[in-house]
């Protein structure tokens, strides 16, 4: 196991032996469960989550490296996911935020972590927002 897959798995240990919910620094964590967009396989990945006015959203920010992380890829290939957060554990389906409503998402999660800024900085590409719309 990798540094940041130990590092991953520690999170998402902590987070659900806390009842899933976790604090990470200014902002909440959730789990999102995606399926390998070629392997079929089931991953879960810990995520700084957002909530602005009811709207969960996730960045796919990968630390501002050059391509897409490999969760993002996964849910553009197959959107309807697993979310653990808040205490609960639903399906939702994933939407990639078109560029007017990313913006706006972007500009609020910035203000609560500046980090994301510079992970922006840091690439050429446009860091995606995916929105997480739970399935009733």
């Amino acid at each position: 196991m990798t540094e940041g897959n130990n590092f991953n798995q520690q999170m998402i240990e902590q987070f659900r032996a806390n009842g899933n919910r976790l604090e990470f620094g200014p902002t909440s964590l959730l789990l999102l469960t995606t399926t390998g967009a070629k392997t079929g396989v089931e991953r879960v990945t810990p995520l700084a989550a957002f909530d602005a006015d009811g709207t969960l959203f996730v960045i796919a920010s990968y630390a501002g490296a050059p391509a897409n992380p490999a969760w993002f890829r996964n849910l553009v290939a197959q959107p309807t996911v697993t979310v653990e957060f808040g205490g609960e554990k639903f399906t939702a389906t994933a939407h990639v935020a078109p560029p007017d409503e990313r913006d706006r998402l972007f500009e609020y999660a910035v203000e609560r972590v500046a980090q994301f800024g510079e992970y922006q900085a840091k690439t050429k590409r446009t860091i995606p927002i995916v929105t997480l719309e739970r399935v009733s």
